[in-house]
């Protein structure tokens, strides 16, 4: 028992080092659909991919947030936002008074695009009852879209992310915000400024949340 503690302790101080501050047990159901899932062959990403990445956080969570699809640290964990855009997705929940344990993070497809390419419509139809079943086991309060492929899907337009953050909307009895993807953040630093006004909006509906 002793050194299966050990070992234990190693191993998470390995996370750690590498960048990973939560660790997430599923639910029952969410864990069932994880593993029902992780051997999908429905579109051609199956073919390059190391990891499915399914989705983590709280099964209860008024709040669920919708990237795009996982990068290379995503594929090799099988986490999804633990690579540099998730260290600042972290930083941006901090910043609005919510943890990361307290919300559910998923994307809308769920295994990486070769070169962290936008995923196919192909690619995206094939995931997309995988997503639906998510939301349909959380049933969250807020949406919030990160970024431009998330938040068309989600939406189905095609306009322009500074057309789409403007507005709440509602997404099957859901209300959903949009706003930028942390990896355009770190392309684009210049961009945090109208990112955290879109923080400030969700901190509020979040907020108002807990007063009913």
């Amino acid at each position: 028992m002793g050194n299966f503690k050990h070992i234990a302790i190693q191993y998470l101080q390995l996370l750690k080092y590498s960048g990973i501050d939560y660790i997430f047990f599923s639910s029952p159901i969410l864990a069932k659909m994880n593993g029902k899932y992780k051997n999908c062959q429905k579109c051609i990403l199956a073919n390059t991919r190391t990891n499915i990445v399914y989705g983590e956080g709280n099964e209860n969570a008024d709040l669920m947030l919708i990237g795009e699809a996982p990068g290379q640290d995503e594929d090799i964990i099988g986490r999804p936002f633990v690579g540099n855009a998730g260290q600042l997705l972290n930083k941006m929940l901090k910043a609005i008074n919510i943890k990361r344990e307290q919300v559910y993070i998923t994307n809308i497809v769920k295994c990486r695009p070769p070169n962290n390419r936008n995923p196919l419509p192909t690619e995206i139809n094939a995931c997309l009852p995988y997503l639906y079943e998510q939301i349909e086991i959380i049933k969250p309060k807020i949406i919030l879209a990160l970024g431009l492929v998330s938040a068309n899907t989600l939406l189905k337009t095609n306009l322009s992310l500074g057309e789409l953050r403007k507005n709440i909307y509602n997404f099957k009895g859901i209300k959903l915000m949009v706003t930028y993807h942390p990896a355009a953040l770190l392309y684009h630093p210049t961009w945090k400024k109208s990112a955290w006004i879109d923080l400030q909006k969700l901190q509020k509906e979040y907020e108002a949340l807990k007063k009913k």
